[in-house]
Protein backbone atom coordinates (compact mmCIF):
# COMPACT_ATOMS: atom_id res chain seq x y z
CA UNK A 1 0.00 0.00 0.00
CA UNK A 2 3.09 2.30 0.74
CA UNK A 3 4.68 1.72 -2.36
CA UNK A 4 1.19 2.37 -4.31
CA UNK A 5 0.57 5.59 -2.49
CA UNK A 6 4.44 6.82 -3.31
CA UNK A 7 3.75 5.92 -7.04
CA UNK A 8 0.31 8.20 -7.00
CA UNK A 9 2.47 10.79 -5.38
CA UNK A 10 5.02 10.94 -7.71
CA UNK A 11 2.41 10.25 -10.73
CA UNK A 12 0.93 13.62 -9.18
CA UNK A 13 3.97 15.29 -9.09
CA UNK A 14 4.91 14.86 -12.64
CA UNK A 15 1.37 15.97 -13.62
CA UNK A 16 1.89 19.35 -12.34
CA UNK A 17 5.10 19.61 -13.19
CA UNK A 18 4.11 18.84 -16.37
CA UNK A 19 1.08 21.52 -16.64
CA UNK A 20 3.20 24.17 -15.58
CA UNK A 21 5.93 23.41 -18.05
CA UNK A 22 3.47 23.17 -20.83
CA UNK A 23 1.50 26.79 -19.89
CA UNK A 24 5.12 28.45 -19.82
CA UNK A 25 6.13 27.10 -23.09
CA UNK A 26 2.49 28.54 -24.13
CA UNK A 27 3.57 32.15 -22.98
CA UNK A 28 0.24 31.59 -20.55
CA UNK A 29 0.53 32.87 -16.99
CA UNK A 30 1.40 30.53 -14.34
CA UNK A 31 -0.46 31.12 -11.55
CA UNK A 32 -2.27 29.00 -9.43
CA UNK A 33 -5.66 29.63 -11.59
CA UNK A 34 -4.57 28.65 -14.62
CA UNK A 35 -2.81 25.23 -12.92
CA UNK A 36 -6.21 24.85 -11.30
CA UNK A 37 -7.92 25.12 -14.88
CA UNK A 38 -5.94 23.59 -16.73
CA UNK A 39 -5.78 19.95 -14.35
CA UNK A 40 -9.42 20.68 -14.02
CA UNK A 41 -9.16 20.83 -10.09
CA UNK A 42 -9.86 23.37 -7.31
CA UNK A 43 -7.62 25.97 -6.24
CA UNK A 44 -7.40 24.46 -2.67
CA UNK A 45 -6.16 21.57 -4.39
CA UNK A 46 -3.15 24.00 -6.51
CA UNK A 47 -2.48 25.42 -3.31
CA UNK A 48 -1.61 22.32 -1.52
CA UNK A 49 0.12 20.52 -4.25
CA UNK A 50 2.27 24.01 -4.49
CA UNK A 51 3.40 23.94 -0.73
CA UNK A 52 4.78 19.90 -1.49
CA UNK A 53 6.33 20.69 -4.94
CA UNK A 54 8.06 23.69 -3.32
CA UNK A 55 9.08 21.40 -0.25
CA UNK A 56 9.96 18.92 -2.36
CA UNK A 57 12.28 21.58 -4.63
CA UNK A 58 10.43 20.88 -7.56
CA UNK A 59 9.04 24.91 -7.87
CA UNK A 60 9.54 28.37 -6.83
CA UNK A 61 7.90 30.80 -6.57
CA UNK A 62 9.19 34.45 -8.60
CA UNK A 63 8.81 37.83 -7.50
CA UNK A 64 6.02 38.38 -9.77
CA UNK A 65 4.64 35.30 -7.91
CA UNK A 66 4.15 33.33 -10.96
CA UNK A 67 4.96 29.55 -10.53
CA UNK A 68 8.54 28.52 -12.32
CA UNK A 69 9.89 25.24 -12.24
CA UNK A 70 13.36 24.32 -10.41
CA UNK A 71 16.07 22.23 -12.50
CA UNK A 72 14.55 19.34 -11.02
CA UNK A 73 11.31 20.47 -11.82
CA UNK A 74 11.74 20.87 -15.41
CA UNK A 75 14.11 17.88 -15.47
CA UNK A 76 10.57 15.75 -14.40
CA UNK A 77 8.56 18.40 -16.52
CA UNK A 78 10.30 17.33 -19.75
CA UNK A 79 10.60 13.41 -19.39
CA UNK A 80 6.54 13.49 -18.48
CA UNK A 81 6.16 15.39 -21.61
CA UNK A 82 8.67 13.81 -23.95
CA UNK A 83 6.55 10.16 -23.40
CA UNK A 84 2.94 12.20 -23.50
CA UNK A 85 4.38 13.19 -27.22
CA UNK A 86 6.34 10.52 -28.50
CA UNK A 87 2.92 8.38 -27.05
CA UNK A 88 0.22 10.90 -28.94
CA UNK A 89 2.78 10.07 -32.13
CA UNK A 90 2.41 6.25 -31.73
CA UNK A 91 -1.43 6.22 -31.30
CA UNK A 92 -1.61 8.73 -34.35
CA UNK A 93 1.38 7.40 -36.44
CA UNK A 94 1.35 3.59 -35.82
CA UNK A 95 -2.30 2.60 -34.45
CA UNK A 96 -4.61 5.59 -36.18
CA UNK A 97 -6.24 7.21 -33.04
CA UNK A 98 -7.63 10.55 -34.12
CA UNK A 99 -5.53 13.64 -32.32
CA UNK A 100 -8.64 13.64 -29.92
CA UNK A 101 -8.26 10.29 -28.77
CA UNK A 102 -4.51 10.16 -29.03
CA UNK A 103 -4.46 13.06 -26.74
CA UNK A 104 -6.42 11.55 -24.03
CA UNK A 105 -4.82 8.12 -23.87
CA UNK A 106 -1.53 9.53 -23.78
CA UNK A 107 -2.06 11.20 -20.61
CA UNK A 108 -3.08 7.67 -19.54
CA UNK A 109 0.66 6.45 -21.09
CA UNK A 110 2.98 9.02 -19.78
CA UNK A 111 3.09 7.67 -16.38
CA UNK A 112 4.05 3.77 -17.30
CA UNK A 113 6.38 4.06 -20.22
CA UNK A 114 9.60 2.68 -18.83
CA UNK A 115 12.80 4.26 -20.59
CA UNK A 116 13.70 1.18 -22.30
CA UNK A 117 9.93 1.23 -23.86
CA UNK A 118 10.26 4.87 -24.33
CA UNK A 119 13.81 4.04 -26.17
CA UNK A 120 11.89 2.01 -28.32
CA UNK A 121 9.07 3.88 -29.28
CA UNK A 122 11.31 6.44 -30.36
CA UNK A 123 13.54 4.29 -32.66
CA UNK A 124 10.17 2.96 -34.17
CA UNK A 125 8.89 6.19 -35.11
CA UNK A 126 12.33 7.33 -36.50
CA UNK A 127 13.34 9.72 -34.05
CA UNK A 128 10.57 12.12 -34.50
CA UNK A 129 11.11 15.89 -33.11
CA UNK A 130 7.36 16.89 -32.63
CA UNK A 131 3.95 15.42 -31.74
CA UNK A 132 0.92 15.02 -34.08
CA UNK A 133 -0.24 18.90 -32.91
CA UNK A 134 3.91 20.39 -34.03
CA UNK A 135 4.69 20.67 -30.55
CA UNK A 136 8.81 19.93 -29.96
CA UNK A 137 9.40 16.69 -27.87
CA UNK A 138 12.20 18.14 -25.43
CA UNK A 139 15.54 15.89 -25.74
CA UNK A 140 15.09 15.38 -29.68
CA UNK A 141 16.47 17.32 -32.36
CA UNK A 142 13.89 19.79 -32.82
CA UNK A 143 14.90 22.94 -34.77
CA UNK A 144 12.41 25.75 -34.51
CA UNK A 145 10.91 27.29 -37.58
CA UNK A 146 10.23 31.11 -38.10
CA UNK A 147 6.67 31.00 -37.26
CA UNK A 148 4.21 33.52 -36.99
CA UNK A 149 0.39 33.29 -35.59
CA UNK A 150 -2.45 32.89 -38.21
CA UNK A 151 -3.83 35.82 -36.46
CA UNK A 152 -1.53 38.08 -38.51
CA UNK A 153 -1.44 36.30 -41.69
CA UNK A 154 -2.97 38.64 -43.96
CA UNK A 155 -5.92 38.34 -46.62
CA UNK A 156 -4.89 36.65 -49.56
CA UNK A 157 -1.62 35.30 -48.53
CA UNK A 158 -0.29 31.62 -47.83
CA UNK A 159 0.76 29.73 -45.14
CA UNK A 160 2.00 25.94 -43.75
CA UNK A 161 0.38 25.33 -40.38
CA UNK A 162 3.11 24.00 -38.18
CA UNK A 163 2.01 24.24 -34.68
CA UNK A 164 -0.88 23.55 -32.38
CA UNK A 165 0.04 25.00 -29.17
CA UNK A 166 -0.72 22.72 -25.94
CA UNK A 167 -3.60 25.62 -24.71
CA UNK A 168 -5.70 24.64 -27.80
CA UNK A 169 -5.53 20.91 -26.81
CA UNK A 170 -7.52 21.75 -24.14
CA UNK A 171 -9.95 23.85 -25.50
CA UNK A 172 -13.14 20.90 -25.62
CA UNK A 173 -13.75 19.73 -29.04
CA UNK A 174 -11.11 22.16 -30.70
CA UNK A 175 -8.91 19.43 -31.62
CA UNK A 176 -11.26 17.21 -33.31
CA UNK A 177 -12.96 20.25 -35.34
CA UNK A 178 -9.34 21.20 -36.40
CA UNK A 179 -8.15 17.58 -37.40
CA UNK A 180 -11.59 17.42 -39.51
CA UNK A 181 -10.91 20.78 -41.02
CA UNK A 182 -7.12 19.42 -42.08
CA UNK A 183 -5.45 22.14 -39.97
CA UNK A 184 -3.08 19.95 -39.20
CA UNK A 185 0.94 20.49 -39.25
CA UNK A 186 2.49 20.19 -43.04
CA UNK A 187 -0.52 21.49 -44.84
CA UNK A 188 -0.83 24.61 -46.52
CA UNK A 189 -3.89 27.10 -46.43
CA UNK A 190 -4.78 30.86 -47.60
CA UNK A 191 -6.59 33.21 -45.98
CA UNK A 192 -9.70 34.13 -47.83
CA UNK A 193 -11.56 36.71 -45.41
CA UNK A 194 -10.91 38.42 -41.68
CA UNK A 195 -13.66 39.56 -39.96
CA UNK A 196 -13.92 42.48 -37.41
CA UNK A 197 -14.02 39.97 -34.79
CA UNK A 198 -10.99 38.58 -35.68
CA UNK A 199 -12.45 34.83 -36.97
CA UNK A 200 -10.35 34.04 -40.38
CA UNK A 201 -11.73 32.39 -43.41
CA UNK A 202 -9.42 29.83 -44.65
CA UNK A 203 -9.13 27.65 -47.48
CA UNK A 204 -7.21 24.15 -46.83
CA UNK A 205 -7.54 21.39 -49.08
CA UNK A 206 -10.30 22.98 -51.27
CA UNK A 207 -12.72 23.69 -48.13
CA UNK A 208 -13.57 27.19 -46.74
CA UNK A 209 -12.90 27.24 -42.78
CA UNK A 210 -13.66 29.83 -40.20
CA UNK A 211 -11.23 30.01 -37.67
CA UNK A 212 -12.22 32.11 -34.51
CA UNK A 213 -9.40 34.74 -32.77
CA UNK A 214 -9.17 32.46 -29.76
CA UNK A 215 -7.35 29.41 -31.93
CA UNK A 216 -6.46 32.01 -34.56
CA UNK A 217 -3.78 33.72 -32.38
CA UNK A 218 -2.28 30.58 -30.88
CA UNK A 219 -2.31 28.65 -34.10
CA UNK A 220 1.73 29.34 -35.37
CA UNK A 221 2.52 28.85 -39.15
CA UNK A 222 5.15 29.78 -41.48
CA UNK A 223 4.48 32.17 -44.47
CA UNK A 224 4.29 29.98 -47.89
CA UNK A 225 5.54 31.67 -50.89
Amino acid sequence: MAAQASTAVNLAFAQYCEAIFELAEDDVEVIQARIAERLGVSRPAVSEMMRRLEHEGFVAASDDREIVLTAAGRSLAESTVRRHRLAERMLTDLLGLSWAEAHLEAARWEGVISPTVETAIDRVLGGPTTCPHGNPIPGSDYAAPNTVLLSQVRVGARFQVVRIPEELEFTAGLLLFLESASVTPGNTGLVTASSPDGTLTIEVDGRHVGIGAFAAERIMVVLDA
